[in-house]
């Protein structure tokens, strides 16, 4: 019988080891592993989730009971300690002696006998200390810690907001967060997509935002009827907002700089009511596939998706009546979805800004004449959103704040929203009309 902690611990090094992306990893492991039943899935991927988003808190724990750091203990050795750890610290339906025992007989199994004993002592320890917080003065090394969120993101956040805000903001993200899909208004009736997917067993839940669903129980969700059928697609209702506010209308041309996986273009061609015209640019061209075969299943004619860098758009000659850019960030508003980005450090997104701005630029050329340009981004760093704003205002004077209804009773003048207030991603709206 296939073993779920076995299994949990091995990708868990891979994912170490590559660097990828915590969902795709896997995803793909999982296609090549064959569990007894569907809790051995279950349990695996709770195991292997449960390490990634805690794994600050766990190796703070871990470290309390080495003699060195843990930075000297070997990757396979330390994930073994991390899954066992995370069941003691986290699962109350796991025995003592079964996480304990389990992972010195992983460690032996993996050819890492010498190791059994250390991994026995720390995990008993840890199971009679139980969570241990530092206790100090610094609240940033604090809740870095307690929420297992590196420093470098605590700070830029308590630098943005206060203390108790950035708390709440990194509270959110403990636990599965909700998954949010959008009704395909052209292929099915609500009342359609509500019994085909009840049927299915998927429990679904109205939300504020029109022909959007919160929804629990799905699986996978690409092997629902209702997907296949192209009822719906997966998007998140801070995208959806998004997507509302750009006010697309038929007739439009509507540019969408940074489509991929296509999700805002999807939603943006169902307020098109199959008219205007979508153009879904990507800089890879698997992506740009991506998009189409997603704008086939949901039997969307009028979107092409091009390859395209939003940084050369002004070579492009596009002319759009509304201009999507929702660029790449350092993704801080869905650190919920991606436990990867938890980890990320200065290095990794202060280069991210400079970027932001050459698309922001390029696409401002593509705007028609009293056209609208929506700047967006799944962050809560300043520097990426209003910063870069700001100076985009400065730069080009033709453009300023929309005065759009909607928009101006959310703000009045960038949008940004957290993550504990509204149960959507967190997420950042500006929008601009061109004069």
């Amino acid at each position: 019988m296939t073993d779920a902690r076995f299994e949990a611990v091995n990708i868990l090094v891979r994912i170490e080891k590559d660097k990828s992306y915590s969902a795709i990893a896997i995803s793909d492991a999982l296609k090549k592993i064959h569990f007894s039943d569907q809790r051995e899935t279950s349990f695996a991927v709770s195991l292997i989730y449960g390490v990634l988003e805690h794994r600050l808190t766990l190796d703070y724990n871990i470290s309390l009971y080495l003699k060195g750091s843990v930075n000297r203990v070997k990757s396979k050795v330390m994930n073994i300690i991390r899954v066992g750890a995370y069941q003691l610290l986290y699962l109350d339906k796991i025995p003592v002696s079964a996480a304990v025992n389990e992972s010195v007989k992983i460690s032996k199994k993996m050819g890492l006998s010498f190791a059994s004993g250390m991994i026995n002592a720390v995990l008993r320890k840890i199971a009679e200390n139980g969570l241990v917080l530092p206790d100090c003065e610094d609240p940033v090394f604090r809740m870095s810690v307690e929420y297992s969120v590196n420093a470098d993101i605590v700070a830029v956040l308590v630098r943005d907001y206060d203390f108790t805000v950035t708390e709440n903001i990194l509270r959110s993200f403990s636990g599965r967060r909700p998954i949010y899909l959008r009704r395909n208004v052209s292929s099915c009736t609500e009342d359609e997509f509500i019994k085909l997917l009840s049927d299915e067993g998927v429990l679904l839940s109205k939300t504020s935002l029109q022909d959007c669903f919160s929804v629990e129980h799905t699986g996978d969700i690409t092997s629902l009827l209702a997907f296949k059928k192209g009822y719906f697609h997966v998007q998140d209702m801070s995208s959806q907002l998004c997507c509302r506010l750009l006010d697309a209308r038929a007739d439009d041309v509507v540019l969408d700089c940074c489509a991929a996986p296509g999700g805002k273009s999807f939603t943006i061609a169902q307020y098109l009511t199959g008219n205007g015209y979508i153009i879904s640019c990507d800089i890879y061209e698997h992506k740009a596939k991506l998009i189409s075969s997603g704008a086939e299943r949901l039997n969307i004619k009028n979107l092409k998706a091009v390859v395209q860098d939003a940084r050369q758009l002004k070579e492009s000659n596009i002319k759009a009546d509304k201009v999507l850019c929702d660029v790449p960030c350092s993704g801080f508003g869905v650190m919920g979805r991606k436990p990867e980005i938890r980890y990320k450090s200065n290095s990794d997104f202060c280069v991210l800004p400079g970027i932001q701005r050459e698309i922001l630029y390029s696409a401002a050329s593509c705007v028609k004449n009293r056209g609208t340009l929506i700047y967006s981004t799944c962050t809560l760093n300043s520097l990426e959103n209003d910063a870069v704003c700001n100076q985009f205002l400065m730069d080009f004077p033709e453009f300023s704040v929309s005065e759009d209804t909607a928009y101006r009773e959310l703000t009045d003048r960038f949008l940004t929203i957290f993550p504990d207030e509204n149960h959507g991603d967190g997420f950042f709206i500006a929008k601009f009309t061109k004069r």
